[in-house]
């Protein structure tokens, strides 16, 4: 190896090191879909098990991209985003509750029966 593959190896070890480092954690912190199965029946009345609304005014859950499930979740316990029910129901939610419910409702598969007009 010459000077110049050493010193771009000696650049490129801790940086690729780091990165596995934060890609790992984020992995770990990952919520656990069956575990979300089981909190997601506090949610079941408004959100359904299945994920599709019971009331009009809540949105189906089935499919939704999880980060996008964790950011709502967490706006609503932080009190950037107000809804009275959900205000309520988030304050038990631990922040693992939260992962485990998104990646539970993400996990969700939905099929397309019939698209309008075709």
């Amino acid at each position: 190896m010459n000077s110049m593959q050493l010193m771009a190896a000696r650049i490129v070890a801790p940086v690729l090191s780091s990165i596995l480092l934060v890609a790992g954690s984020a992995a770990h912190a990952a919520g656990n879909v069956k575990a979300g199965h089981e909190k997601a029946r506090m949610c079941e009345n408004c959100h359904g098990l299945d994920g599709r609304s019971k009331v009009p005014e809540a949105p189906n859950l089935a499919g939704q991209i999880e980060n996008y499930i964790v950011a709502q979740l967490r706006a609503f316990k932080a009190g950037e985003r107000k809804n009275e029910q959900m205000s309520v129901m988030v304050q038990a939610l631990s922040p693992q509750d939260i992962q485990d419910l998104a990646a539970y409702y993400a996990a969700i598969e939905l099929t397309v029966g019939k698209i309008p007009g075709q």
